[in-house]
């Protein structure tokens, strides 16, 4: 075997730290994105942010008025009678007459709004019963295993078995049959709301109308219609019509009696946080034209300290002077790297914007056939670079709120050998729907016949899963007695 030593060139890849920054900040959301900014401002002193000149202009000129005015005082020869005060009498007491007149304070409404949960409200309730202390006991034990919606999530033995357990650890000798659970279960599910700790829905709707006044219209038959509760979820009128021996007018008033009750007790006590998002882009319309713009206020003003980067030398090589340097590096390419983020995600939103001008004029009808690939090409981009950019981040339309993601989808071919988008088939299946006759739905079958005749070729399978998707029931389930 014999050894050499030659020179070879070859092309090969490598991801520097600075590009491996700047494709993990290109995938970040505008919160990640201020997590990390302020990761950075804190472990690097020489990246700071840009701060409003004004709000700095004002506070150095109130600071300086403020120190002039205590150094003219305190170098006076003599003090006045009168010193002056930054507080007045009636900053702190407001006058009031001696005829109290007016109220002290000035009353006020108090918009806060502190909401009970639904075990919290039915324990104030089981408090003001006049229980005993077992009864209280299997009580707390009942409450304890409701679920969101207000429905009892336990079958009786184990609420039975958890309250002699309690007993039991408390050294309390007592006997307690299942009859007495059930008795104090029949007490909480005619509190407020009523149907609390029902097994199904079934039983709820039916204590409400227990609840009900008898003079109410139509409630025995609702009462009636409840015994048949498969056949009224599964809505098969026919059935229904036999076996209640109900007329129609009869059943369709029971029905809307059924409708006005609530399906689940502990719906009105849930959270109602809203998830917010904040728009990274923001699209509006301009002498018709579509401008794309990026949203100022998640665009991040950095900027290298002034203070620190004119302490470095060129020539010195402490420890001291090396730091200052790495730091300034980090700095510029951080900043650097944000830069890159927002003008390649104001290039592909821009893309988006071109191509999908229809949807912003018309609506989801206008949606055209888009992929990561038709947008990597145009803005000359790699696929990964494109999807990296649109997840996660959302723009800001006349329309609404939207996810960059939502502008992509597939395709289906039409009869003239064009493409249209499943978005824009999606908002004509519901438009079809919203506007069908309530007494005779249009079939799966019906809707892909009717698409054909708009050019649209989809088979019935393909419009059970759109349908599916936008979460409209079958035909059979959305017939009603209009």
């Amino acid at each position: 075997m014999k050894l050499s030593v030659g020179l070879k060139v070859a092309n090969s890849l490598s991801l520097t730290p600075q590009l491996q920054q700047a494709i993990r900040l290109l995938q970040l959301s505008s919160l990640e994105l201020e997590q990390e900014i302020q990761i950075q401002l804190d472990s690097n002193p020489l990246l700071e942010k840009v701060e409003e000149e004004g709000i700095i202009e004002s506070l150095s000129s109130l600071e300086s008025k403020d120190t002039n005015d205590l150094t003219q005082d305190l170098n006076a020869d003599h003090l006045p009678n009168d010193l002056p005060v930054d507080t007045d009498w009636d900053d702190i007491y407001t006058h009031q007459s001696t005829a109290l007149a007016s109220p002290e304070f000035e009353e006020r409404e108090d918009n806060r709004q502190v909401q009970n949960t639904l075990k919290e409200h039915i324990l104030e309730q089981v408090n003001l019963l006049h229980f005993s202390m077992v009864d209280k006991l299997i009580a707390y034990c009942i409450v304890d295993c409701l679920d969101d919606k207000g429905f009892l999530d336990a079958e009786i033995e184990e609420v039975l078995f958890a309250v002699e357990h309690l007993l039991e650890e408390a050294d309390y000798h007592e006997e307690i049959e299942i009859d007495e659970v059930l008795v104090v279960l029949k007490y909480i599910q005619r509190l407020d709301p009523v149907g609390v700790g029902s097994t199904n829905l079934a039983q709820c709707l039916k204590i409400q109308l227990e609840m009900m006044d008898a003079s109410i219209p139509f409630r025995q038959e609702a009462l009636s219609l409840l015994q048949y509760y498969e056949l009224l979820i599964a809505n098969d009128l026919n059935k229904l019509l036999k076996l209640s021996g109900l007329n129609m007018s009869q059943l369709k008033a029971a029905i809307c009696l059924l409708k006005t009750l609530k399906p689940y007790p502990g719906a009105e006590f849930e959270s109602q946080e809203s998830d917010y998002q904040i728009p990274d882009v923001v699209v509006s319309k301009k002498d018709n034209s579509w401008q794309v713009q990026l949203n100022p206020d998640v665009i991040p003003k950095l900027r290298v300290n002034s203070f620190y980067s004119n302490m470095i030398r060129r020539a010195d090589q402490s420890d001291e002077n090396l730091y200052l340097r790495n730091q300034m590096l980090e700095a510029k390419n951080f900043i650097k790297s944000i830069d890159e983020r927002h003008k390649t995600l104001l290039k592909v939103a821009t893309c988006i914007v071109e191509h999908q001008r229809a949807f912003f004029e018309i609506g989801a009808e206008g949606m055209k056939p888009l992929v990561l690939r038709d947008v990597a090409e145009e803005v000359e981009l790699h696929e990964s670079t494109v999807s990296r950019v649109t997840t996660n981040k959302y723009i800001l339309t006349p329309r609404g709120l939207f996810e960059l993601k939502y502008f992509f989808s597939s395709h289906v071919g039409t009869t003239s050998g064009g493409e249209c988008s499943s978005t824009a088939i999606r908002a004509r299946i519901k438009k079809m729907i919203s506007a069908e006759n309530p007494r005779k739905p249009l079939s799966d079958n019906a809707i892909a016949v009717l698409l054909k005749d708009e050019g649209i070729d989809v088979a019935r399978r393909t419009v059970a899963k759109y349908r599916e998707s936008l979460h409209i029931p079958s035909s059979s389930e959305r017939k009603v007695l209009i």
